[in-house]
């Protein structure tokens, strides 16, 4: 018996990368797949016609799996609706959701362009909301499911990834509103914060991440940034071990995990009445300005 056996999960950006290896695993573990992928480059442009979707359909069919190739732009409502409808028509349900899709369009904050924010921001956020929304409406009828988005520790301040940044903390934003309002229908939403060398992690200069342990993609198989490693943790949050998890965020990179908690009140300075600028002046740096440090992915 797989751990997955009966349930039917849809994977975005699971052609290559941590994307593929999720498919791979999860598909070992008993869940047909239905794999999405657009085929593009890291950029967001079209590479060829064919999809790697295709590929890891191909692997997972060899090994005795089930899954279908998906091939659709999950950034657009019909794209998200696509994917949905296409796993309950060929496997009879969705289980399960897992958001990997997505770009890079890297450019310091007073270089980048309108497009190169607009085009990160909705293949990311925008494409969390496209399949959530559809996948809610099914799994809040059957009330059962699992919800899964990708975050990164680049929301805690990636010099030049304003827009991978942005999109990257509002998914944190998005998976708790989801968490709290599907919990009552049996589903949850949690975010994985992920580290693994891949196609996007190529493009990042060293300098900008001191103290990383830099691997290219073609060589991290075996190696502690193997996308494989963060499949396990993706696993057991889809599985109905997990149920009682939700609203929460893991980081899983190498062989280590982490949890990670919702930004909390860490200070606070109460006045007798209103403040005013002098009373403000006076105390700021006494209390909330002593020790400040700025936020930091390392």
């Amino acid at each position: 018996m797989g751990i997955l056996d009966g349930k039917v999960a849809a994977i975005t950006g699971a052609g290559r990368g941590i994307g593929r290896g999720l498919a791979k695993a999860m598909a070992a573990h008993g869940a047909a797949v239905v794999a999405n992928d657009l085929g593009v480059s890291v950029a967001g442009e079209m590479e060829n016609s064919s999809s790697p979707a295709e590929a890891v359909v191909a692997e997972i069919r060899k090994s005795g799996g089930k899954a279908s190739s998906n091939h659709e732009d999950i950034s657009t409502m019909a794209g998200g609706k696509s994917l949905v409808d296409q796993a309950i028509k060929e496997f009879g349900q969705l289980d399960i959701v897992v958001n990997t899709a997505g770009i890079l369009r890297d450019r310091m904050i007073f270089s980048m362009s309108e497009e190169e924010w607009d085009a990160v921001i909705r293949v990311h956020l925008k494409g969390h909301f496209c399949t959530i929304h559809y996948a809610s409406i099914h799994m809040r009828e059957r009330k059962a499911g699992r919800i899964i988005n990708f975050s990164s520790n680049a929301a805690l301040g990636a010099p030049g990834q304003p827009n991978y940044a942005a999109a990257k903390a509002a998914i944190l934003g998005l998976t708790y509103s989801c968490a709290v309002a599907l919990q009552k229908y049996n589903v949850t939403t949690n975010a994985i914060l992920p580290g693994a060398a891949t196609r996007m992690t190529d493009t990042v200069p060293a300098a900008r991440m001191p103290g990383a342990q830099m691997i290219r993609s073609e060589e991290a198989e075996g190696t502690p940034m193997d996308p494989a490693h963060v499949a396990p943790l993706v696993v057991f949050l889809a599985s109905d071990e997990a149920a009682g998890i939700n609203g929460q965020a893991f980081g899983a990179s190498g062989y280590r995990i982490t949890h990670y908690v919702p930004i909390q009140a860490y200070k606070q300075l109460a006045n007798t009445g209103p403040w005013d600028v002098d009373r403000l002046f006076k105390v700021f740096k006494a209390t909330f300005g002593r020790d400040l440090k700025a936020p930091t992915m390392f």
